[in-house]
């Protein structure tokens, strides 16, 4: 008897006849309960959804109480992410910083110098800095893209910084 109840919601016109006795009556119940900014008619559907995925677990006794559970949570969970989102709205972006504009445009200035520097590299010297100093890839590995033994790729990176050393002054990295 219990497997016939199970069958019985999985049948494609037991479903359908479920969906047109319980969709109005949830909507309402979702409507008057919530409002409608909350889109009582997708919080149905996605019920409905749930209930046709799980449909070898719900009962046809237990249908009405399961699609009404489900909605009830999905709406409560809509509260919570637009209770997130006004959160986030209310928060002013930070739009100011600490450095004074001396310092940032000493800083862009800077950054000009260290990226003409970098073009005045050779290209195998600046390939092997940049592998190694901006995606972080050890010498071994630089070695394997390249072709070419460790001891090379050592070489071009200390090159390299010597370069930049001599060029920009205060130069330091890790």
């Amino acid at each position: 008897m219990e497997k016939d109840l199970l069958k019985e919601v999985c049948e494609e016109h037991i479903y359908s006849g479920l969906y047109e006795k319980l969709a109005q009556g949830l909507h309402d119940f979702l409507y008057y309960k919530y409002g409608q900014n909350l889109n009582p008619d997708d919080k149905v559907q996605e019920a409905f959804i749930k209930l046709w995925e799980n449909c070898k677990k719900v009962s046809l006794g237990k249908a009405r109480s399961f699609l009404y559970t489900v909605a009830n949570n999905l709406m409560l969970n809509e509260i919570k992410h637009q209770k997130v989102v006004l959160n986030y709205q209310n928060q002013k972006p930070r739009n100011y910083t600490r450095e004074s504009p001396e310092f940032l445009m000493e800083q862009d200035e800077y950054f000009k110098r260290y990226q003409e520097v970098l073009s005045k590299l050779s290209e195998e010297q600046r390939t092997a800095f940049m592998l190694n100093k901006v995606e972080g890839k050890k010498h071994e590995e630089i070695a394997e893209v390249l072709g070419v033994t460790r001891k090379v790729v050592e070489y071009r990176i200390y090159s390299a910084f010597k370069v930049l050393r001599e060029e920009l002054e205060g130069f330091r990295i890790k």
